[in-house]
């Protein structure tokens, strides 16, 4: 039986009517409508990269500021000119510095190999390089941290002592507070005194007690206790523990967070 579909006053369907048919057309529009949107967005077009002459000066620049960064506040980079530390630490090893330790609270302790700023007249003057554009470059180098500090007015001794201790050798034994020292670290062939008996000295507060690995060729506090701190080195000297041996590849060790 056929239904007729009730009229508006106007003869057109009712809104009921209307809707019914308007529901899947309008679902069909949308469709239509999304998929032409989607065309078009696939048909733009995509932005260009910059050229590499702008790219290459902006990731050279964020790689300065990270250097800087890291030789600030994390790690910097020292070479060993001597044998001092041999055979711990060798002539030509890059050794890394933990710059971020001393901003932690940590302190010198006894055992640790460290980095110290020269604290007077233990190194001979620095020469300087005639070339002022390889010093220029070398100079840049040097402050973001690519390379070590231009001037090298820094060792690396290890720590023995600290503030308070009173530290003496004797003989073949070095003693601190009167207790013996095993220092397995020492170069072959040498014994703790090699050679220099000294002591005892009290190490004033605020400073450290250093000596090299090789102690028969470390001119260290031993050699020094005439000059200011009685051959003690100023702990604010100290830059970092040594952490590690980051160069050559064959050398590489691990001395841990604190240089322990």
């Amino acid at each position: 039986m056929a239904v007729n579909l009730p009229e508006t006053p106007s003869g057109a369907p009712s809104d009921s009517a209307s809707n019914a048919h308007g529901v899947s057309g309008g679902r069909a529009e949308a469709r239509r409508r999304a998929r032409g949107s989607r065309g078009r967005k696939a048909g733009r077009p995509s932005r260009h990269p910059r050229p590499w002459w702008i790219e290459l000066p902006v990731m050279a620049a964020v790689g300065l500021v990270v250097a800087l960064l890291i030789k600030t506040c994390l790690f910097q980079v020292f070479t060993i000119p001597s044998g001092s530390m041999e055979n711990t630490l060798r002539i030509g090893d890059r050794v890394g510095v933990n710059k971020l330790a001393p901003l932690t609270g940590w302190e010198p302790e006894p055992g640790q190999p460290v980095v110290f700023k020269d604290p007077g007249s233990w190194l001979p003057p620095q020469p300087t390089d005639p070339n002022p554009f390889t010093n220029a470059v070398s100079s840049a180098l040097s402050f973001v941290g690519l390379v070590p500090p231009k001037d090298d007015n820094y060792l690396v001794k290890r720590v023995i002592a600290t503030g308070g201790q009173t530290v003496q050798c004797e003989g073949t034994t070095l003693t601190v507070d009167g207790r013996k020292v095993d220092e397995p670290y020492l170069h072959p062939g040498d014994d703790s005194c090699a050679g220099l008996d000294f002591g005892p000295v009290k190490v004033p507060s605020g400073y450290v007690w250093v000596e090299g690995d090789h102690r028969s060729d470390s001119a260290d506090s031993r050699y020094h206790q005439h000059g200011p701190g009685g051959g003690a080195v100023p702990v604010d000297n100290v830059v970092g523990p040594v952490s590690a041996v980051v160069w050559p590849l064959n050398h590489l060790d691990w001395f841990g967070w604190t240089g322990r």
